[in-house]
């Protein structure tokens, strides 16, 4: 069966020089990072050329990245590792309604815990209300967790704006960037960003491997004890291969971003044109959710008059072709998405809503087998 693959937002496929190094390192590179022999410093070597790599690329210091297993955990360790380092401090934080499950599972814990939360909203484009941020912060806000790119629409949130509002405050920023690195180049320093959450899957490297940005002036407690290991903020022994792996894919994506994004921009605007002009053609109503806001070139969440989004990501499957519905971590649930919801699209709409996500490797004929599939599933 003919496989297209629409799905990168839930993951990426790894590259091909990713997939040889990693395989080269699983024979040859098995020493323990922390052990002081020559097989134990190759492996730490490493580890931290990798930590290299993600320094150079977010103009940060090596000693503000760590190394994470991915997003959930790197979002856990921020927030959690914040608010537990200031414990005796603020007890007000702040996040979006359109955030990913890690983010608003953690604050809902967060609540049951003792501290407020206070959830912004977003406009009909999904972006967040800048103004009812401004209105919510207060004297005790301790922190404030805003996502830089939606996992479900691909909006960019106004992460430069709320940054220079919180500095100016001196309130903790993080954002979780699992869909933006990769996409586009973010220096947390001149956004004022203070940390900054990203895994390698979402980039063209492997499951199990992700980093944080924490920038040296604050602290984190830890949320995994045991070992010193990543300067003590992160307990166990480092996944060498998974590490080298993220820091591969790293390098390769943002030394060929710039003809990636273009080719990416046009096989965007394509598939837009394409799904608008064969679905106009059966006189049914087609809307991109968050069509008017600025997005990366990678994700489009559509909604067609009429279509059943469970029965259609079956129908589609069978064929060879792979969409979501929205967030892959949300995929086993039959609830309407709460990021479209928080947006005001209508209960029908919230039905027929779904997500396709290109990459790098996506290629019109793949849009044009999807268009063509999609069109007589719908009938």
């Amino acid at each position: 069966m003919k496989i297209v693959y629409l799905d990168n937002a839930a993951t990426t496929k790894m590259s091909d020089k990713v997939i040889n190094e990693m395989t080269k390192s699983f024979s040859e590179n098995y020493g323990n990072p922390s052990s002081v022999h020559t097989l134990g410093q190759r492996a730490k070597s490493t580890v931290e050329n990798a930590r290299h790599i993600v320094a150079k690329n977010l103009k940060a210091e090596t000693t503000e990245i760590v190394f994470t297993s991915g997003g959930a955990e790197g979002n856990n360790l921020v927030i959690r590792g914040f608010l537990k380092a200031n414990k005796d401090k603020e007890k007000h934080i702040i996040t979006s309604k359109i955030e990913h499950s890690t983010i608003l599972k953690t604050f809902e814990q967060l609540e049951k815990e003792g501290y407020e939360v206070s959830y912004i909203g977003v406009n009909e484009t999904g972006v967040v209300d800048i103004e009812e941020l401004k209105r919510e912060l207060r004297e005790d806000t301790a922190l404030v967790s805003i996502m830089f790119v939606n996992n479900e629409t691909g909006v960019i949130q106004l992460i430069k704006e709320i940054g220079e509002i919180l500095a100016e405050r001196n309130i903790f920023f993080h954002t979780d960037a699992v869909q933006a690195i990769g996409k586009l180049k973010i220096l947390p320093k001149d956004l004022k960003i203070n940390a900054l959450t990203a895994t390698a899957h979402k980039f063209y490297g492997p499951k199990g491997a992700g980093f944080v940005f924490i920038d040296k002036k604050y602290s984190v407690e830890k949320e995994i004890w045991g070992g010193s290991q990543e300067r003590n903020r992160r307990a166990g022994t480092e996944n060498v291969h998974g590490i080298l792996g993220l820091g591969v894919a790293l390098e390769e994506v943002y030394e060929n971003l710039e003809e990636i994004s273009e080719k990416e921009n046009k096989l965007q605007n394509y598939l837009e044109n394409k799904l608008k002009i064969e679905i106009e053609k059966l006189g049914k109503k087609i809307k991109i959710n968050g069509e008017k806001a600025n997005r990366i070139k990678t994700t489009t969440n559509v909604y067609i008059e009429g279509v059943d989004i469970q029965m259609l990501l079956v129908a589609l499957d069978l064929r060879g072709i792979c969409i979501s519905g929205g967030s892959a971590c949300m995929s086993g649930s039959l609830e309407n998405s709460h990021v479209l919801k928080a947006m005001g699209l209508t209960d029908e709409e919230l039905k027929g809503s779904f997500r396709i996500s290109i990459g790098k490797d996506t290629t019109i004929e793949e849009i044009d087998y999807f268009v063509e599939n999609l069109i007589e599933v719908i009938l």
